[in-house]
């Protein structure tokens, strides 16, 4: 692939993470909700909008350490990437927990955007993927769950 390709691609894959070409971003998402209402969840419904975004978070963070860490081992699946409380602890814990997730993926974005790490070369550890399979992996699983975000805004009547 030529520098302008690969440059293009890069971008790309960095404008998919942030959201928004399709749909409300998860940056929006979570100043639609007060603190009080992290923790409701609709009727019918397994999960509050904070189960939900620190799952993100948790899936996110598992990924990208298992990009760039050859000895990172993944928490337990599923207990280990679903909270058990339904709202977090304290309104400091909800903005820890925010800042976490938009630093991380902001670092992960700059780790793309560098053409010194490799798209397509398989990682030497792992069973194949490559720094495009996760990045892909990260922006599928978020726009899955950020339109369950927007789904649980609408029905606490946050988002029309």
């Amino acid at each position: 692939m030529d520098k302008h390709a690969d440059k293009k691609l890069r971008e790309q894959l960095v404008k998919h993470l942030k959201g928004g070409e399709a749909f409300m971003t998860v940056d929006e998402a979570v100043n639609k909700i007060e603190y009080q209402q992290l923790g409701s969840v609709p009727n019918g419904l397994p999960y509050s909008f904070y189960q939900l975004f620190y799952h993100m978070r948790l899936a996110q963070h598992d990924i990208i350490q298992f990009s760039q860490d050859p000895e990172y081992e993944s928490p337990k699946w599923p207990e280990g990437y679903w909270p058990q409380e339904k709202a977090p602890q304290s309104p400091e814990a909800w903005q820890q927990l925010k800042e976490d997730y938009f630093r991380e993926r902001d670092e992960f974005c700059q780790y793309l955007l560098n053409p010194a790490n490799d798209l397509f070369e398989p990682f030497s550890f792992g069973s194949g993927q490559t720094l495009l399979r996760e990045a892909m992996l990260i922006i599928e699983h978020n726009a899955y769950h950020n339109g369950q975000l927007l789904v649980v805004l609408r029905l606490l009547g946050l988002h029309g």
